[in-house]
């Protein structure tokens, strides 16, 4: 792009799959707002996260860097994002989400002059047990997408005219699927309460091959609802905008930190596979004045930083490449994902091209590598030699404490999903 932004908003949404809006061909009419704003911007056909969950998942898109080194082993983070990039140039800055892995407690606001993460404990600990009590009696997991908007606006409205950079992180499309309203109908046949909806998300996750092909339906009958929610809670965001001239000024891009599961591999949710349906990612980016096309070539959340960098002209250091680097033929892009639990010495990669995709995966204990789903030999070269490239970069890292998370979170994981 020719002409630097004044400001720089990004919109990532928790758990939002490509193939789930309108305009990556879906046949419901989930996301006409988002739909709206492909239109004006530089669409990518094929965006993957570099990872297939958050706490991988958006330490990857804030930095620029493969999760192997924008975190450390206890998922703190571990790397200057791009919003002290933007800090040391000038700019406001700006988070505004309530997922927990990704609160300060894990150390993601560095670089954020205003950093809301929904928890409230390290300002005052009356405000922090009237919190908790609110939300057990209101079964709140996470701040709804008009509260995200209410809370980032009254922030820009707060600024003394200098350039800013916001990052609204929107939580509604996260399981367990509760779509408020008249959203829990909209394609679902029946109601169902919100405590329904909770054990059925529940049971998928622990137990998938329970799930009838009529409980399957309606988990992305009500995870649809979810998104028509949050669709229009970001086309009253993109209006609040236009109303302060702001969109044409800024540069947006909008991405998910991954996508869900409903079965296509035997899992639900994100566990942490690299398939398409926890990794294929929305992804455009509207520069100021506004741009349209389609490119079809891989793109990676790692492009996200990098095209900040090269539009304002800072350095964050990502291993991305610029989404306004015209010249992207023959592009590989890579994906990454620790196990966990009794997996946890696993290490899963994968990459896709114009060509197609490879997926392997490595023993630490053994230093073994097997390839789970590849059969091309060129594919496959090249992700031996992306995985030789991450255990060098790997050797001499030391591993990260893991710190003590403080109840609440640990509340809020468990009803996302995240715990048993």
């Amino acid at each position: 792009m020719t002409d630097s932004p004044r400001n720089v908003i990004l919109l990532s949404f928790d758990a939002l799959r490509a193939d789930h809006l309108g305009c990556y061909g879906y046949g419901r009419d989930t996301s006409p707002n988002l739909d709206r704003l492909a239109e004006e911007s530089v669409l990518f056909r094929n965006a993957y996260s570099a990872s297939s969950h958050t706490r991988e998942a958006v330490p990857a898109l804030l930095t620029g860097q493969y999760p192997d080194v924008a975190i450390d082993d206890g998922y703190r983070l571990a790397t200057d994002t791009v919003a002290e990039a933007l800090s040391d140039v000038g700019f406001a800055t700006a988070g505004f989400h309530s997922n927990p892995f990704v609160s300060r407690a894990y150390g993601f606001d560095a670089g954020f002059d205003e950093f809301d993460d929904d928890l409230h404990f390290g300002k005052n600990k009356f405000v922090a047990l009237a919190q908790r009590a609110l939300d057990k009696l209101r079964n709140r997991h996470y701040a709804r997408a008009e509260e995200i908007n209410e809370r980032s606006l009254s922030w820009v409205d707060s600024l003394d005219d200098e350039p800013f950079f916001l990052w609204n992180h929107y939580m509604d499309t996260h399981g367990p699927y509760e779509p408020p309203g008249e959203y829990g109908t909209l394609y679902a046949d029946r109601s169902i309460s919100d405590r329904k909806a909770q054990s059925l998300y529940q049971r998928a996750i622990t137990d998938p091959d329970s799930i009838t092909d009529e409980e399957r339906q309606l988990l992305i009958d009500l995870y649809d609802g979810e998104i028509t929610y949050n669709d229009e809670g970001v086309g009253a965001f993109l209006d609040a905008l236009r109303e302060r001239n702001l969109l044409e000024e800024s540069l947006l891009i909008v991405t998910a930190d991954h996508g869900d599961a409903f079965g296509e591999h035997g899992y639900y949710e994100h566990p942490r596979y690299l398939h398409d349906e926890i990794t294929h990612v929305p992804m455009f980016v509207r520069p100021p004045g506004e741009s349209d096309g389609e490119v079809d070539e891989p793109a990676s959340t790692l492009d996200v930083a990098a095209t900040i960098e090269d539009a304002v002209g800072c350095d964050a250091g990502s291993e991305g490449e610029s989404l306004f680097d015209a010249s992207r033929d023959d592009r590989t892009v890579f994906l990454q994902a620790r196990g966990e639990d009794e997996h946890s010495h696993n290490r899963r990669y994968s990459l896709r091209t114009s060509e197609g995709s490879c997926f392997c995966e490595r023993n630490v204990e053994t230093d073994g590598l097997e390839f789970t789903e590849c059969t091309d030999r060129a594919l496959r070269s090249k992700l031996e030699d992306h995985v030789e490239e991450r255990i060098r970069r790997e050797a001499g890292e030391t591993e990260g404490e893991s710190e003590d998370v403080d109840d609440e979170i640990e509340r809020r994981l468990s009803a996302l999903g995240y715990k048993e």
